[in-house]
């Protein structure tokens, strides 16, 4: 019996280790997204809003339809 309280202790000393290391990387921005943004300006050309919230064409879709 006392070997089950042993790894009941056990099992949660090494989750709170693993949870604390998460919020750890989480805090140090490990999983911040560095990709995303740099596609994301590939792609800025596409669709622009106006300020009146009108969709306007970019210079590409522009020259295609001319």
């Amino acid at each position: 019996m006392s070997v089950i309280y042993l790894l009941i202790t056990v099992s949660i000393v090494v989750a709170i280790t693993f949870l604390l290391a998460f919020i750890k990387a989480v805090k140090s921005g490990q999983y911040d997204d560095d990709y995303t943004p740099s596609v994301r300006m590939l792609f800025d050309d596409e669709i622009k809003k106006n300020p009146n919230n009108k969709l306007i064409q970019s210079q590409k879709e522009k020259q295609k339809s001319i």
